[in-house]
């Protein structure tokens, strides 16, 4: 089954394999963390699970650390195309894609998303060189498959599609929640609409089926290690944000999954 499963990837070197591994654990173990109650310091999980004093912690606005935390890796990916300007279709494809996905960040932190909390400072660091990081090596690893024998099966094409419903999924959540509120309206509701009938994360899951598209596009190791790793951080997120929800609102639809309709 695995070696299936790697006739799906360009051949990685040594140092992709060992960055993939690193990868899945890091985020993983932080999915993990999250449902242990260690949760990343901002929104409205910033005061829980936190183990400083709050008025210890040094804090940022959500709209300015959200922006630090997705420029880098956007602007990483915008000078790629100056760095490789040459390459096939694919590497094009994986480029323009993961640019575009942090670009889309980056314009609805300034112009979609209303925020009513802080950000730690400590989290918003280990956020944005996640980020920066996983795009660069993103972008490495594609470069390093240029001129290798291509995979197998040729994944680009589902990818590309799966990548446009993801992206246009989550800007579609990320419209509705927006609207539950006003700027000066700080209090958070429980979101109506779309698929948050039937789970309280569908941008969660848009977002993963995004990566996902971009990995399928890429076929290279880092890309699918870094979607399993993202995967699981949110499953981990949206496990405790429907126990968010379910504590704070008595009138909680029980049937509402975290992530999957159904499922989970």
């Amino acid at each position: 089954m695995m070696f299936i499963l790697l006739k799906l990837f360009f051949p990685p070197p040594f140092l992709i394999k060992a960055m993939s591994v690193i990868c899945v654990l890091s985020l993983g173990n932080v999915g993990l963390s999250e449902v242990r109650g260690n949760h990343m310091q901002y929104s409205k999980f910033l005061n829980i699970g936190g183990r400083k004093p709050v008025g210890k912690k040094i804090l940022a606005s959500s709209r300015t650390g959200m922006l630090i935390a997705y420029t880098p890796p956007f602007l990483a990916g915008a000078a790629s195309f100056g760095i490789f300007p040459d390459g096939d279709l694919r590497f094009l494809l994986v480029k323009s894609t993961l640019t575009f996905h942090f670009f889309k960040r980056v314009l609805e932190v300034l112009f979609v998303h209303r925020y009513s909390g802080g950000m730690e400072v400590e989290s918003l660091i280990t956020i944005t060189l996640s980020y920066f990081i996983s795009s660069v090596f993103f972008i490495y690893a594609q470069q390093l498959a240029q001129g290798l024998p291509e995979p197998a099966m040729d994944l680009m094409y589902p990818g590309l599609m799966l990548f446009l419903i993801g992206i246009s999924g989550n800007f579609y959540h990320h419209r509705l929640l927006s609207k539950l509120r006003s700027n000066r309206d700080k209090e958070y509701r429980v979101p109506k609409g779309g698929l948050f009938e039937l789970v309280i994360c569908p941008h969660y899951l848009f977002e993963m089926l995004g990566f996902l598209g971009i990995s399928l596009v890429a076929q290279t190791l880092y890309a699918f290690s870094y979607t399993v790793g993202s995967s699981l951080y949110l499953m981990g997120r949206s496990y405790v944000t429907r126990r968010w929800y379910l504590s704070r609102f008595k009138d909680f639809p029980k049937d509402v999954k975290a992530l999957i309709p159904c499922v989970f």
